[in-house]
């Protein structure tokens, strides 16, 4: 495994102004203070602030972030335990982490998912998502963010950090596969690889849209080491 990135801190993202009646308001104005952003690679000692994040649910349905990881009928037979101990050894015995965790105060509340693209089996299979050229990158192919703290710019905070951990571990360009919704706000459980909106202010770049509602983005990361974003 490779040495991880220090912490990358952000500052903390109000929540949008609360609207609807005054006790939503009221409700919804406790939660807009947010303390700084703290976000560390996922490494083996780290293993139990995942579990608490994801819970007893593996994040979805038991998914334990193997969704991308694995070919259909393996997910569906894993569902649960199973995809947890693959998910486990991956973070285990892995050659870098897989992805990079936030925190608020301490607590584990956000997760975002990069490693170098062939290590993820359905996008091998992917019409929509197939590669944009041989360009070897790194994909970020999943957020999980805390029910209580969504809104708050993790996914942005999020996505700067897979970045860095994708360049400290050697990467030239990383990409992502957001959905951009069309017809309004859409329901979390279907914009689990991000909005384009988030990509977008991390410094990420369309290069190519082969749905209408699920552009690629890529952000190049400079020789000095520095995120630059990708030339067309």
């Amino acid at each position: 495994m490779t040495l991880p990135s220090p912490a990358c801190i952000f500052p903390g993202v109000p929540r949008k102004r609360a609207t609807g009646t005054a006790q939503a308001r009221s409700a919804l104005g406790k939660k807009r203070a947010v303390g700084r952003i703290v976000v560390h690679p996922l490494t083996p000692d780290r293993w139990s602030d995942i579990e608490t994040l994801f819970g007893s649910r593996g994040a979805c349905g038991g998914c334990w972030c193997t969704y991308w990881r694995k070919t259909r009928p393996e997910y569906e037979r894993g569902k649960g335990d199973a995809n947890r101990a693959h998910f486990r050894s991956v973070v285990k015995d892995g050659e870098h982490p897989p992805g990079v965790i936030a925190y608020i105060g301490g607590k584990p509340v956000g997760w975002c998912a990069v490693a170098p693209r062939e290590e993820y089996v359905r996008l091998r299979t992917s019409r929509v998502l197939k590669p944009v050229d041989d360009k070897p990158v790194w994909a970020v192919t999943c957020f999980f963010i805390d029910r209580t703290h969504r809104g708050r710019g993790l996914s942005v905070a999020l996505l700067k950090g897979a970045a860095d951990l994708a360049r400290r571990a050697g990467a030239e360009v990383v990409e992502g596969y957001p959905v951009d919704p069309r017809g309004g706000r859409q329901a979390d459980v279907f914009v689990y690889t991000g909005l384009t909106s988030a990509f977008l202010r991390a410094g990420f770049k369309e290069v190519a849209r082969r749905s209408p509602t699920r552009p690629i983005m890529r952000k190049r990361m400079t020789k000095q080491g520095a995120p630059g974003r990708e030339k067309t």
